[in-house]
């Protein structure tokens, strides 16, 4: 069983086709672990897409910003007019699918999470190698897939010590050791790099993989322009940053 690992679509559509027609050689299905929504022009296409072909899907402070469950305040001014133009793009039965969102889920060995296991509704960052270490003790799975922070990274704990490795990984999942991996971000990468990002988690094989696939940025950074969403968050895809 091959699995497709998305997180932190936001709205951007062209960017989660691609990465859906790369995962459809390469997956059997589809895990998203949130931020369907935000800073993108097409919010509502993102959700119908993901809804079609994911598994199993939890919710990202975006979801919950957009459903009424998270102070606006919280954002950036950037973040915040874009999620107050998201609440204005999506239809009730689209608030009622994200509103059904669970924080957390289990598939096979691994927990999915949007940001932390630890007191996921927290919305922390997993950055440093510190970070990760200390959210082991909060799930029970051998392994945990995380989004949130934009940048791929793994963190692992065995009998041989910690690890921690930051980057586009490739991770054979060794029987003794457990894992958390952020699967970088669909789309809007934050680690310079302007490709997608999504992870290929081979469960027969044993392996983690982070994919990069290249994606239509120019037609992406149009529909923000031309939807009046900051200028910023058009401008960020190209740099990948």
């Amino acid at each position: 069983m091959r699995y497709a690992v998305l997180s932190d679509i936001h709205g951007n559509l062209e960017a989660l086709r691609a990465v859906l027609a790369d995962a459809d050689t390469r997956a059997d299905d589809v895990l998203c672990l949130g931020d369907i929504v935000g800073y993108g022009a097409d919010p509502a296409a993102c959700v119908d897409l993901i809804g079609e072909r994911a598994r199993a899907v939890v919710a990202g402070n975006h979801e919950y910003a957009v459903i009424g469950r998270m102070d606006l305040a919280w954002f950036n001014r950037y973040t915040r007019a874009a999620a107050e133009w998201t609440m204005a793009q999506v239809d009730s039965d689209c608030i009622a699918y994200l509103a059904s969102l669970a924080l957390s889920t289990e598939v096979h060995d691994a927990t999915l999470v949007h940001a932390s296991p630890r007191q996921p509704d927290e919305w922390d960052y997993l950055v440093t190698a510190d970070d990760g270490l200390a959210a082991f003790a909060a799930f029970a799975t051998r392994m945990c897939f995380v989004g949130h922070s934009h940048v791929p990274a793994v963190w692992s704990l065995g009998s041989s010590g910690p690890d921690h490795e930051r980057g586009d990984i490739d991770v054979g999942l060794d029987a003794g050791r457990r894992y958390i991996v952020n699967v970088g971000s669909v789309g809007q990468p934050r680690d310079h790099d302007s490709r997608a990002a999504y992870a290929l988690w081979d469960v027969d094989a044993r392996r983690v993989t982070v994919r990069r696939v290249p994606y239509d940025v120019a037609t992406a950074r149009a529909k923000i322009q031309a939807a009046g969403l900051p200028r910023f968050l058009a401008d960020r895809l190209s740099a990948g940053a």
